[in-house]
C-alpha cells in the first residue's frame, strides 16, 4: 500500500502539498502587510497628537502676523502658564471690581509674549499674578508645570527667585546705591559672590552702561534706569522674565533699544512677558493677548 512516502523513507510532496504550503505564505505576507499597516497608521496618529500638543502648549492665543525665530521654540515646555484666571477686586457697598475673568495665557521659553490693551484695562495686575506677587480670584498659575496657588507666600517668594526677573513699571531702584549695588540686590539673600559680582558687571556692558556702574540712579536717563533695571532682573539668570510697560515713559530711540535688548534676551532663551500699548513692541512680540 503507497503510505505517502518513496523508497528512501521521505515523504512525498503532492500538488496539493504544494498548493497548500504556497497559500499559508501567501496569507503570511498578508497578515505581515497589514501589521505592517497597522503599525505605520499608529505611528502616524501618535505624531499627529504630539504635534497637538506642541501646539497647545506654545501658547498660540493669539500668534503675531509675520512670526519669525528659530523653529524650535515651536516645541518648547511653557515656562508660564496662567488657565481660567479671573482677578477681582472687593470693593465697600459696591460689587466686585473684575479685571479679567476665565483669562488663560502661556509663555513658553524663547518667546515673547505681549499682554496689550489700553490703561487702566488690567494689564498691570495680570503681570503680577504670572509673577506670584497677587493671588488671583479663581484659576491656577503655573511655573514650569508647578502649580503655585497651593504655596506660602515665603515659599512663592524662594521659587520665583530662581525662576523669574520682574521690573515693575517705575523701573524702582534705591537711589542711595550705585547702579551696580542696585543689579546686585538679588544676590544679598544668597550671599554675593565674585560671579555674581562679574555676572553683574557683564550685564551692565551687554546692556551698554557699564560706564553708570558707580553713578546713583538719580544721574541716569529713563532708558539708563530701565536697562538698570533688566540688569537686576537678569543677574540670577531667570527663565521667565516679566517686564510692565518696559517703553511708556522713553523716547523712541531708547524705547526702540530697549525692545532690542528683550527681542536679544528672547533669542537667548529666555521667557519674555510684557505688559505695553507701544505699537513698535507689539509687533514685536510672537505672542500677544488684548485685554479689552
Amino acid at each position: 500500500m503507497d503510505d505517502g512516502r518513496d523508497r528512501s523513507g521521505s515523504t512525498r510532496r503532492t500538488a496539493g502539498d504544494r498548493h497548500s504550503r504556497r497559500s499559508h505564505r501567501r496569507l503570511r505576507a498578508v497578515v505581515r502587510t497589514r501589521r505592517d499597516r497597522r503599525r505605520r497608521d499608529h505611528i502616524r496618529v501618535l505624531g499627529s497628537r504630539r504635534r497637538t500638543r506642541r501646539r497647545r502648549c506654545t501658547g498660540h492665543t493669539a500668534p503675531a502676523s509675520g512670526e519669525g525665530g528659530p523653529a524650535e521654540r515651536e516645541i518648547m515646555t511653557p515656562v508660564l502658564e496662567l488657565d481660567d484666571v479671573t482677578i477681582a477686586f472687593t470693593r465697600p457697598s459696591a460689587p466686585p471690581l473684575v479685571i479679567t475673568s476665565a483669562y488663560d495665557l502661556t509663555v513658553p521659553a524663547g518667546r515673547l509674549h505681549c499682554v496689550a490693551g489700553r490703561s487702566g484695562s488690567g494689564k498691570t495686575s495680570v503681570l503680577r499674578v504670572a509673577a506670584g506677587l497677587t493671588r488671583p480670584t479663581e484659576g491656577s498659575v503655573r511655573w514650569e508645570g508647578t502649580p503655585i496657588e497651593g504655596l506660602g507666600d515665603d515659599e512663592i517668594t524662594r521659587e520665583r527667585r530662581g525662576r523669574i526677573g520682574y521690573v515693575d513699571q517705575d523701573a524702582s531702584l534705591l537711589d542711595g546705591l550705585t547702579v551696580l549695588e542696585n543689579v546686585l540686590i538679588p544676590t544679598i539673600p544668597v550671599r554675593a559672590s565674585r560671579d555674581s559680582l562679574d555676572r553683574a558687571r557683564s550685564l551692565l556692558t551687554e546692556l551698554g552702561i557699564d560706564a553708570l556702574a558707580d553713578s546713583r540712579p538719580d544721574r541716569l536717563s529713563g532708558g539708563e534706569r530701565q536697562r538698570a533695571a533688566i540688569a537686576r532682573a537678569l543677574v540670577l539668570s531667570p527663565r521667565l522674565l516679566i517686564i510692565d510697560e518696559p517703553t511708556a515713559s522713553l523716547d523712541r530711540a531708547s524705547a526702540d533699544a530697549v525692545i532690542e535688548l528683550l527681542v536679544d534676551r528672547r533669542d537667548a532663551g529666555t521667557a519674555v512677558l510684557v505688559a505695553s500699548h507701544d505699537p513698535h513692541l507689539i509687533h514685536a512680540a510672537d505672542l500677544r493677548t488684548h485685554l479689552a
